[in-house]
């Protein structure tokens, strides 16, 4: 078989062109966010438009269409719907078991403050669970906690949209970084240093932001010592993180680190007076039951299990060991058989094309394994342990088609150019990219309602455009993943979820409006550092990095 070459202009006429490219990626946020499809069918009809302009437009090969899309899948599969099985698989063990009752009473008894207690809850676990695997259980959990202490339900529902955006940059066990790594082919650990150098300082102001919403200025700065500690804590630890460890256990990791600082700093510091809510103030409080360190421990121990796999996987001899190069075959027909060409880049390239079997190694596996010890380290049995991981097979069916579907799109985008005709045309924002490519990153997210997602559909093209523009593709490329944060909380299946938890189905507009403003302006913040990273300071973006 013959070597294909990429065209940029396939109908002869570049605006025409850049429109049919984007028929895909308009036609799912068309039918997620106008005819409120579901996200596995949006994701799958979307698939099925961009193959046809494949094969119709760019005239690209049957056979090589056929493979791209079957490399997105096995990709999608072994690195990143497996790695969320696992994760999900380990907190649905937390509930089975009876244990997540504990996690609940041990954050809400480090403190009688409102304020404070919705940094524990939102702000810290949130972080843990979007870790843990993300989707919609961050702010379902947590919003049914705080509602659980007698938090008010629509105000519940904005702070845990709003702090379920930090920690999304790395999703369920770095799912995003890897999506990203998947379609840009670029480093993973350049692409999760980057990202750790640009949010950091937005997750140190970040409780500011949610207290605020909740209370007066005035009642803000009371608590300010808390803040700090919540916001330099978790953004410190996500810093070095994602920096020098990994990219899998970022928010587990921050997450936690963040609610031991809490716990221990609020044992030295306690507000004075305690912040209640007008309607709570002279009504006698319920006694909380005090849970022992023990107790405490072994609530916690899966998650604990998680980091110790995880880590583990990581290291170069055990990775030595279950990492096999005879697990990684070219992709029939595809593998260096298409050309890229300028002016995408500067000499033509033949895109490699490997699949990856090695499932031993991925992280899923790892997080899998975790979960068999967690549950009779939990006092269930091995076969209850296994019924609850079929259950969250098939609890999660729909999501992993959605996310198979848009990872599957996303390789036959980039395979047969469309990407690039798109990235082409976004050249011409010139100076100002920087800030339109993190709301790329931020639209993306909105309408697809995962970061995965938008890493998947846009990743690359940030890459083509970045490229042009004379910008560093790992910074465009960390922006998308890092813009598209504060897209979360504007997501329609977000402000379900939320409304839903919270009690209040059917004030999704409201919800809606109380929350696109706050999503707005902190993703401007986000360009602005880009902005800073890419003019002023471009030597700070994370070139040849290397984990320790």
């Amino acid at each position: 078989m013959q070597p294909w070459i990429q065209t940029y202009d396939p109908l002869g006429n570049v605006a025409l062109s850049t429109i049919v490219s984007a028929i895909p990626v308009t036609l799912l946020f068309y039918l997620l966010a106008i005819r409120k499809t579901a996200a596995h069918m949006a994701a799958l009809y979307a698939l099925l438009a961009c193959v046809a302009v494949a094969l119709l437009v760019f005239r690209m090969p049957p056979q090589m269409v056929a493979g791209a899309a079957a490399h997105g899948l096995v990709y999608a599969v072994m690195w990143i719907a497996w790695v969320l099985i696992g994760a999900v698989f380990v907190y649905d063990l937390t509930v089975e078991s009876g244990h997540f009752e504990t996690i609940k009473g041990s954050i809400g008894a480090l403190t009688d403050d409102r304020r404070l207690q919705l940094l524990l809850i939102a702000f810290a676990f949130g972080a843990v669970l979007e870790g843990a695997g993300g989707g919609g259980a961050p702010v379902a959990v947590t919003a049914s906690m705080m509602i659980g202490l007698g938090f008010r339900p629509f105000e519940t529902a904005v702070v845990c949209l709003m702090a379920n955006t930090a920690p999304v940059a790395w999703g369920g066990m770095g799912n995003p970084v890897r999506a990203l790594t998947a379609v840009t082919g670029l480093p993973e650990a350049d692409l999760s240093a980057t990202m750790g150098r640009i949010l950091p300082p937005i997750a140190a102001l970040l409780p500011f932001w949610l207290v605020r919403t909740q209370v007066s200025t005035k009642e803000t700065l009371k608590v300010w010592p808390g803040c700090l500690a919540a916001g330099l804590s978790f953004g410190g630890i996500q810093f070095l993180w994602s920096n020098y460890v990994d990219s899998s256990l970022v928010d587990i990791v921050s997450g936690m680190g963040a609610l031991i600082a809490c716990a221990v700093f609020f044992k030295f510091w306690k507000p004075s007076p305690v912040y209640r809510f007008p309607e709570e103030r002279g009504k006698a409080q319920e006694a909380v039951r005090q849970y022992t360190t023990w107790e405490v421990f072994h609530a916690w121990s899966p998650f604990l299990l998680i980091a110790f796999f995880v880590v583990l996987w990581g290291i170069p001899l055990v990775k030595g060991l279950i990492s096999t190069t005879s697990s990684h075959p070219p992709v029939p027909g595809l593998h260096k058989m298409v050309i890229r060409t300028a002016p995408v880049v500067s000499k033509d390239v033949a895109e490699p094309a490997l699949f990856y079997f090695d499932w031993l190694s991925s992280v899923g596996t790892a997080t899998f394994l975790a979960g068999l010890v967690a549950g009779p380290v939990l006092g269930l049995s091995l076969g209850r342990t296994l019924k609850v991981f079929r259950r969250t097979l098939y609890r999660m069916r729909y999501s992993f088609m959605a996310i198979l579907c848009m990872i599957c799109l996303a390789y036959v985008t980039r395979y047969c150019g469309m990407d690039a005709v798109m990235g082409l045309a976004m050249t011409h924002t010139g100076f100002l990219y920087p800030i339109f490519g993190t709301f790329i990153g931020w639209l993306g997210v909105a309408l697809s309602g995962t970061d995965a997602g938008s890493n998947a559909l846009f990743g690359n093209l940030q890459v083509v455009t970045a490229t042009k523009l004379g910008l560093s593709p790992v910074l465009m490329a960390a922006a998308n993943s890092t813009g598209g944060v504060m897209g979360k909380m504007v997501g329609a299946q977000s402000l379900i979820v939320a409304c839903v938890a919270a009690g209040i189905e059917g004030k999704e507009g409201d919800l809606f409006r109380a929350v696109f403003k706050h999503g707005l302006v902190l993703a401007l913040v986000i360009g602005m550092v880009v902005m800073m990273y890419a003019y002023l300071l471009p030597q700070f973006v994370a070139t040849n990095h290397k984990f320790w």
